[in-house]
């Protein structure tokens, strides 16, 4: 699918796209965080016939909604395509010396060799968190890796 990106100068910036139905959507995201969801007459592009006004939080919780799946359903298409890679979901419980503490104390990638690529907190997914992200009791880690490398991370975010 096409997205064209056009800069708003003091605006923010407007992604259009084409649906396979046929019609003409488009997301504007202001500098102030909204975002305005954008539905384009048909027959004319210039002319918009909807638009919804989300604030920043409204917006981040439309992308949770459609990012969450996305993420998992892409670790799935990914983990079939290279052999020898999985994904697993790891909860972090409440006697594991990570919970309050950053991710990368945890080391996973350097003591394991699986890499930690989501974590799930409530309804809310951080795609590739940061070393600095604190890990809470409850979270779940997305990490991709090795079968040894995903039971090694498992050992490690068990032990106490």
């Amino acid at each position: 699918m096409e997205v064209r990106e056009t800069l708003l100068p003091g605006v923010g910036v407007r992604y259009e796209f084409e649906t396979a139905a046929g019609g003409h959507l488009g997301l504007i995201t202001r500098r102030d965080g909204q975002v305005d969801v954008v539905v384009y007459d048909a027959a004319d592009p210039d002319i918009c016939t909807q638009v919804a006004t989300l604030t920043s939080a409204e917006a981040e919780t439309v992308a949770e909604i459609l990012g969450a799946p996305r993420i998992a359903e892409r670790l799935a298409d990914l983990s079939r395509e290279v052999p020898g890679l999985h994904s697993r979901r790891f909860e972090i419980p409440a006697a594991s010396p990570f919970a309050g503490a950053p991710l990368g104390s945890t080391r996973a990638r350097t003591r394991t060799g699986a890499s930690v690529v989501a974590v799930v907190r409530d309804t809310e997914v951080i795609a590739s968190p940061t070393p600095s992200h604190v890990l809470l009791a409850g979270d779940v880690l997305v990490a991709i890796g090795t079968v040894e490398g995903l039971d090694a991370l498992r050992e490690l975010l068990l032990r106490s």
